[in-house]
C-alpha cells in the first residue's frame, strides 16, 4: 500500500516536471518569436524584402510597389481659370486609383551641399581685362543666393503598390499603372519619370543619412562582389527609438507627427506652406481608395443609424411632452452632412479615400528640432487643423515616411476626391540649371535664384515685359553682361534709344551709330561667302535686295513680277566682279546697282532706279558707302536712334540682314548668336 502510494507520488512529480518543462519550452519559444520580430539592426528596421533593379520593390511577401518622380508646375501663381483646370485634372488623376492600389505622395525638402550650388554660380576668371567685373558679378550672385533657399533640394514622388502572389504577376500590372500615371501627369502638364532600383535606394539613402553630404555610391554589380545587401548601402549607422516623440537616425534627430484635419473646408495653400519651410521637412500623404459600392453602402448605413437616433429622440420628446421637432443640433448637422456626402458619391464624380498625412522634421540638435516642429504646428493651426505627435509610434511613422508605399500608421481620415485633391502637389516651377546658366532674378514665390541656359530650353527666345521704369532695359543689360562674361556667344543689340553704348564700350564691343550724319557706314550690299553648303549666298542676297526695293518703291501691291525679274538679273550682274576676285575693295555698293538698273532697257527698270536715286545721290544716301566698322566684333550694338522716319524701316531691314548673316555663319561654326532688340514693339512696326 505504501509502495503504491510512493509510485503514484513519483509519477505525479514526474508529470509535474514534464508539464513545467513544457511550459518553459513554450515560454522560451514565445520569447524567441517575439525576439525575432524585434529588429536587431538598422537594416532589419527598414521594412522591405527586396529592391529589384527595374525599380519594383517587394515590401512584404505579397505587396509590390513602384515609384515615379514628378516635377513641379506653376500652380500657385496661375490664373484662377488655370488653377481650376489643374485641380479638376488632379481630381480625375486621383479617381484613377481604385481600392486595389495603395498610393503614397512624398515631398522631400533636404539640405544639399552648398558648395555644389556655389559651383553653379561660379564664374571662372579668364585672365583678360574683365576679371574684375567677373569678381563683382560673382559676389552679387552669392548675395542673391543667400537670400533664397537654394541650399534645399525639393523633390516629389508618387509611390503606388498592389498586392499579388508573385513578382511575375505584379510586374505587368505595375507597368500598366506606371504608364497610366505618366499619362496623367502629362495631362497635368508636369514632367515625370519612373525610378529604377538604384534611384529608389538613393532616395531612401538621403532620408536616412541626412548628416552625410557625400553622394550615394551603389551599383547592383557590387552586390555579388561584396556579399552585402541593398539595405547595407542605405541604412544609417544606427536607429534609436527610445524616446516617446522623437528618434535618432545616426547623428540626426527627428520627429514625425500626423495631421489631424479639423477644418470643415481646406485650402490649397496648406501643403504649399509646409513645403515653403526653409528647413529639412518630409511630408507624406498616404491615400487608399474605398470601393465605390462599399462606400455608398457604408454612408447609407450611417444615415440609417442617424435616422434611428432621430426617431428615438422624437419618441423621447413625445413622452416628455415637448415638440418632437426639437432634436440635438449635432444629430441634425451630421444627418445633413451624411446626406450631402451620399449625394456627392452618387451623382457627382466623387470617390471616398482614407487619407493619412505625416510630417517629419529632422535636425542636428534638440532645440532646432523643437523649433521646427513648433513652426509646422503653427502652419497647421493657421488652417484650423492640428499637428499631433505620434507617441510611441516613431519607428512606424519613420518607415511610413519613406517612399515604399507602406502605411504603418492606422490613423486615417475619410475624405472625398475633391477634399483629397485640395492637397495639390504643385506650387511653382523652379528654374535652376547648371553649366552656362545665366542669372535671371529671384522666383517670386519660392525666393530661389533663377539660373537658366536658354539654349537648353524648348524655346530659347523670350520677351522682357513690364511697365515703364520697371527695369526692362536693366534686366537686358544684366543678361548681356552675364552672357559676355561666361559664354563665347556672339551678342548683337538693336538699340533704338541709344542706351546700350556705355555697356558695349566698357566690354570693348563695336557701337555702330546709324544716322544720316554719321561717319559710320554699313553697306547693305555686303555679301558673306562663308555660308553653309546648304545656302547660296547670292540667292539669299537677291532675296534681301528684293525686300529692300519693295520697301523703297512701296505701293499697295509692292513689286510687280517684271520688276522682281529685273532686280534679280541686276543683282547677279553686280556681284560678278566680286565673285571672280573677292577683295573688299571690289564689294559693290547701292550706287552700282542703281547704275545697272539705269542701263536696262525696260521702263520698269527706270522706275526702280528713280525710286533708288534719293538713297544713292540724294539726301538719304547714308547707306551708299562701303562698311567702315567692325561688324565681326563679338559684341555689336546698332544705334538707330537718330534714323528719321524715312530711313527707319530701311535701317531696321539692313540691321536684320546683318544679323541674319552672322547667324548663318555661326550656325555652320556651331556657335550661338544672341540678338537683343530693345523697344521691340517699335522695331516690329518698322519692319512690318
Amino acid at each position: 500500500m505504501e509502495e503504491k502510494r510512493n509510485r503514484k507520488e513519483r509519477r505525479n512529480a514526474k508529470d509535474k516536471k514534464l508539464v513545467k518543462a513544457q511550459k518553459q519550452k513554450q515560454k522560451e519559444e514565445k520569447a524567441r518569436r517575439k525576439q525575432k520580430k524585434i529588429p536587431q539592426s538598422a537594416q532589419q528596421s527598414i521594412p522591405y524584402l527586396r529592391m529589384f533593379q527595374d525599380g519594383v520593390c517587394q515590401v512584404t511577401r505579397n505587396f509590390f510597389t513602384k515609384t515615379i518622380q514628378f516635377y513641379d508646375i506653376n500652380y500657385q501663381l496661375a490664373l484662377n481659370e488655370d488653377k481650376t483646370t489643374i485641380f479638376e485634372n488632379y481630381c480625375d488623376f486621383l479617381n484613377y486609383f481604385d481600392s486595389s492600389i495603395s498610393v503614397q505622395l512624398s515631398f522631400y525638402n533636404q539640405q544639399a551641399d552648398v558648395t555644389e550650388f556655389e559651383k553653379n554660380i561660379e564664374i571662372p576668371d579668364q585672365r583678360d581685362s574683365f576679371d574684375d567685373i567677373r569678381a563683382e558679378y560673382r559676389q552679387m550672385l552669392k548675395n542673391q543666393m543667400a537670400k533664397g533657399n537654394n541650399g534645399l533640394v525639393k523633390t516629389k514622388y508618387i509611390t503606388f503598390g498592389i498586392e499579388a502572389d508573385t513578382l511575375h504577376v505584379a510586374r505587368p500590372r505595375l507597368e500598366r499603372i506606371e504608364a497610366d500615371v505618366l499619362n496623367n501627369f502629362k495631362v497635368l502638364g508636369a514632367q515625370a519619370r519612373a525610378l529604377n532600383g538604384e534611384e529608389r535606394l538613393e532616395v531612401m539613402y538621403h532620408v536616412f543619412n541626412q548628416n552625410r553630404i557625400e553622394p550615394f555610391h551603389f551599383h547592383y554589380k557590387m552586390l555579388p562582389m561584396t556579399g552585402m545587401k541593398t539595405k547595407d548601402y542605405i541604412a544609417p549607422t544606427s536607429f534609436n527609438f527610445g524616446k516617446t516623440r522623437s528618434f535618432l537616425m545616426g547623428q540626426t534627430m527627428g520627429s514625425v507627427s500626423y495631421l489631424q484635419i479639423l477644418a470643415p473646408e481646406l485650402t490649397d495653400r496648406m501643403l504649399a506652406d509646409f513645403l515653403d519651410v526653409d528647413d529639412t521637412i518630409n511630408v507624406n500623404i498616404h491615400v487608399q481608395s474605398i470601393d465605390q459600392a462599399a462606400a455608398i453602402k457604408m454612408i447609407k448605413g450611417k444615415i440609417s443609424d442617424l435616422d434611428k437616433m432621430r426617431i428615438e429622440e422624437q419618441k423621447k420628446a413625445v413622452r416628455s411632452g415637448y415638440d418632437m421637432d426639437i432634436i440635438p443640433s449635432d444629430l441634425a448637422t451630421y444627418g445633413e452632412e451624411a446626406k450631402n456626402l451620399l449625394e456627392d458619391l452618387q451623382s457627382r464624380n466623387e470617390r471616398m479615400f482614407l487619407v493619412t498625412v505625416l510630417v517629419m522634421n529632422t535636425a542636428k540638435k534638440r532645440q532646432k528640432l523643437d523649433n521646427d516642429v513648433f513652426q509646422v504646428q503653427g502652419i497647421a493651426q493657421k488652417y484650423n487643423c492640428s499637428l499631433k505627435p505620434l507617441d510611441y509610434q516613431q519607428e512606424a511613422a519613420l518607415m511610413s515616411s519613406i517612399p515604399l508605399g507602406l502605411n504603418l500608421i492606422e490613423i486615417q481620415r475619410g475624405l472625398t476626391t475633391s477634399s483629397t485633391a485640395i492637397f495639390v502637389p504643385f506650387t511653382t516651377q523652379e528654374l535652376y540649371q547648371d553649366g552656362e546658366a545665366l542669372y535671371y532674378g529671384i522666383n517670386a514665390l519660392s525666393n530661389n535664384m533663377i539660373m537658366v541656359d536658354r539654349k537648353r530650353l524648348k524655346n530659347p527666345n523670350g520677351l522682357i515685359l513690364g511697365t515703364p521704369g520697371s527695369g526692362k532695359s536693366f534686366s537686358a543689360k544684366r543678361e548681356i553682361s552675364n552672357c559676355f562674361l561666361i559664354t563665347t556667344d556672339d551678342i548683337i543689340i538693336c538699340d533704338p534709344e541709344s542706351e546700350y553704348h556705355a555697356l558695349v564700350k566698357t566690354l570693348r564691343g563695336q557701337v555702330i551709330k546709324i544716322s544720316p550724319v554719321s561717319s559710320q557706314y554699313i553697306n547693305p550690299m555686303d555679301l558673306n561667302l562663308n555660308y553653309s553648303e546648304e545656302d547660296n549666298p547670292l540667292s539669299l542676297k537677291s532675296d534681301f535686295i528684293l525686300s529692300l526695293c519693295e520697301l523703297i518703291v512701296g505701293g499697295k501691291n509692292g513689286l510687280e513680277p517684271v520688276e522682281k525679274t529685273i532686280i534679280d538679273r541686276c543683282v547677279r550682274l553686280v556681284y560678278q566682279e566680286y565673285l571672280a576676285d573677292p577683295q573688299p575693295e571690289k564689294m559693290p555698293i547701292l550706287e552700282d546697282l542703281y547704275n545697272l538698273l539705269r542701263e536696262q532697257a525696260e521702263s520698269e527698270a527706270q522706275r526702280l532706279a528713280t525710286a533708288l536715286e534719293i538713297y544713292v545721290s540724294g539726301s538719304l544716301n547714308g547707306f551708299n558707302h562701303r562698311t567702315n566698322v567692325d561688324i565681326n566684333n563679338r559684341l555689336v550694338c546698332f544705334d538707330i536712334k537718330e534714323l528719321g522716319k524715312q530711313l527707319k524701316k530701311i535701317g531696321m531691314l539692313i540691321v536684320q540682314d546683318q544679323v541674319w548673316n552672322r547667324v548663318t555663319i555661326n550656325r555652320e561654326l556651331k556657335k550661338s548668336t544672341r540678338y537683343y532688340i530693345d523697344e521691340f514693339h517699335r522695331a516690329r512696326r518698322s519692319v512690318a
